[in-house]
């Protein structure tokens, strides 16, 4: 039982009313914007092999704040793991906005098409979190989407990305930062200690927050707008700095195991 995760429930409903008002006033004010085009791609480097990714999740992998897969998260991490592993690289996004886990399981992982791949990237957690998920309810479809990528491609490991930084969302209220970016984090830590003991599957467990990403790639830190595109969503320079930090864990993690 997650002592943290039932004493935040018990004190988050007295907040609940506010937070519907704040959400409502903050969909109206937060512009509606689409999922990126052109969900499949190539990275050809010129190189004697290739590698297939399939990159699986909810807004952010959907990229939505971008205008094309290739400009966004999946385009930046097939480059990067194309110039790293000397591979070309096909890649093709599963994604939908507003999906939960437990619906990328119904909904997304039926539909993929590839028989085979050499890597799988997931990025999950936002949807849960905004519907109050509970850790042991979230463990469970995150296991089940586990045991549904390795029966369809037994032996490719499957990367958990990082863990949405709710907290530093500009559009979001204090108290929804407080409450659903205290519940992202914890459903990260149960994301962390539940794979483990899990074969082939690894989290990027790195929280991530503006500051550190300013002073490591040398950015306006008097401007935290610039990382997002509706003041939820990444914007293209997140996006690439995201997709190619996740390229580099992949990368380093590959080299632990070999």
């Amino acid at each position: 039982m997650n002592f943290k995760y039932y004493l935040g429930v018990i004190g988050t409903v007295p907040l609940l009313p506010l937070m519907y008002f704040q959400g409502k006033n903050i969909r109206k004010k937060v512009p509606q914007l689409p999922e990126a085009k052109e969900p499949k791609g190539v990275v050809n480097g010129g190189f004697n092999k290739t590698i297939n990714i399939l990159s699986i999740g909810e807004s952010t992998i959907a990229g939505v704040g971008i205008d094309f897969h290739k400009n966004g998260f999946t385009g930046t991490l097939a480059t990067t793991l194309s110039t790293a592993l000397k591979s070309n690289v096909n890649w093709h996004v599963y994604a939908k906005s507003g999906y939960t886990v437990k619906q990328v399981c119904e909904k997304i992982i039926p539909k993929i098409k590839e028989t085979s791949a050499d890597i799988i990237v997931v990025g999950m957690g936002g949807n849960d979190a905004f519907t109050l998920n509970s850790p042991k309810n979230w463990i469970s479809d995150i296991n089940n989407l586990i045991d549904l990528l390795q029966h369809k491609y037994p032996k490719t490991p499957i990367f958990f990305t990082n863990m949405p930084p709710i907290k530093e969302f500009p559009a979001f209220t204090k108290t929804i930062k407080f409450v659903i970016g205290n519940l992202v984090e914890i459903l990260g830590k149960e994301l962390h200690n539940n794979l483990k003991n899990k074969e082939n599957v690894f989290y990027c467990d790195e929280i991530i927050t503006l500051k550190e990403w300013s002073k490591k790639h040398s950015l306006d830190t008097s401007n935290p707008k610039i990382y997002f595109s509706d003041g939820v969503h990444p914007s293209k320079l997140t996006y690439q700095i995201w997709g190619k930090e996740i390229g580099e864990f992949i990368v380093n993690t590959k080299k632990i195991k070999q």
